[in-house]
């Protein structure tokens, strides 16, 4: 353990002296670590990433109303993230390099990076679902943005112009059919924004980053457990959490595959996340639930959106390990979307049956 760590563990109301300090997680924005203290205790360390998360203040805010709300509807004490004080009692410690913060670690937990069964991604569906339903009496509008405008596409397309227009590094000659793409589903992707500010599609407290590896699963039970990283809970549309799940969980392939044809959309994973979410979040309206696949389409063809201006402004916000990385994501977004529209009826299909068994 690092001197610096030390110092920093000092400020919070640990159980017992650290002993010791270890690098913990496969996050790309905060660093976590491990730490356990000479009771036996173990907690969670991160330093918030200040340039992804602008305002802590706000975000720790957040997080502790959500938290504090979550604890009010869970019995068992590991369900929801425990934050421990400083000992001043803030939620959080800033020193010169930084913000931090300590959890309490989950105990007899495990955390999933790709899902070993379709039970898992099954019962992540569960536990975003019940996520969902159990913060849909919170005021919504209450909560900050912790990124401004994250999941508006609309707001997307307007940076993807103007990337596109600077063309920084000479790469938009050479992924026109991308480009095209985009273009030619603009509008449409402007639904979920257009159905939310008219009323149509509510606004809820949604988490907005609904990957595997955010849900932690009793080891014991395999059942879905606690849902973590809540830097980005912020006012939004449900469709946006059960659309990026669908968009990591039901792809065949990695994110970054370079052989398009291993890439499609699994309907089998389709329809096992859209059963755990409805039986968990039974609060959802007609109108969310009629446009779920067009959540999973828009939140695929948003990140798709994402990479491809990420590339064409030369991969300064998404980590790369080798040349092109960014526009191989683009293109397995691509594939996805148009496998989604080549399957948009038993897509639509699926949604309606397992509303009408749950019904």
């Amino acid at each position: 353990m690092t001197e610096e760590i030390r110092n920093i563990l000092a400020q919070f109301s640990l159980a017992a002296e650290p002993v010791s300090c270890e690098n913990c997680g496969c996050g790309h924005i905060n660093r976590t670590y491990l730490v356990q203290d000479a009771s036996g205790r173990k907690y969670i360390l991160q330093k918030i990433n200040h340039n992804t998360f602008r305002d802590v203040p706000k975000l720790m805010d957040n997080f502790q109303r959500i938290t504090a709300h979550l604890r009010g509807k869970n019995r068992d004490p590991r369900a929801v993230l425990t934050l421990v004080p400083t000992k001043d009692a803030s939620a959080y410690f800033q020193n010169e390099t930084g913000f931090w913060r300590v959890t309490d670690f989950v105990e007899n937990s495990i955390c999933l990076q790709q899902p070993e069964s379709p039970a898992d991604f099954y019962e992540s569906a569960r536990g975003f679902g019940a996520f969902q339903q159990m913060l849909s009496d919170f005021p919504a509008q209450t909560l900050h943005e912790t990124i401004p405008n994250f999941h508006n596409t609309p707001d997307r397309y307007r940076i993807f112009h103007e990337i596109l227009v600077k063309d920084p590094v000479g790469r938009a000659a050479s992924v026109q059919p991308e480009i095209e793409f985009y273009l030619a589903r603009e509008r449409e992707m402007a639904q979920l924004q257009s159905m939310m500010r008219s009323g149509e599609l509510p606004v809820r407290v949604t988490h907005n980053d609904t990957k595997l590896n955010n849900v932690l699963f009793d080891a014991d039970t395999r059942k879905a457990l606690c849902i973590i990283d809540l830097d980005t809970v912020m006012p939004g549309l449900s469709l946006y959490d059960y659309g990026d799940s669908i968009r990591f969980g039901a792809a065949t392939a990695a994110e970054d595959e370079k052989n398009l044809e291993k890439v499609w959309m699994s309907e089998e994973m389709f329809s096992i996340y859209t059963k755990g979410f409805l039986e968990t979040c039974p609060g959802l309206s007609d109108a969310e639930i009629e446009m779920m696949p067009m959540g999973a389409k828009t939140m695929t063809l948003e990140c798709g959106l994402r990479f491809l201006t990420d590339y064409l402004d030369g991969d300064h916000y998404f980590a790369v390990c080798r040349n092109d990385q960014n526009l191989d994501r683009t293109r397995t977004q691509i594939k996805l979307v148009q496998d989604m529209e080549k399957k948009w009826l038993q897509m639509e299909i699926i949604v309606q049956e397992e509303r009408n068994r749950i019904i």
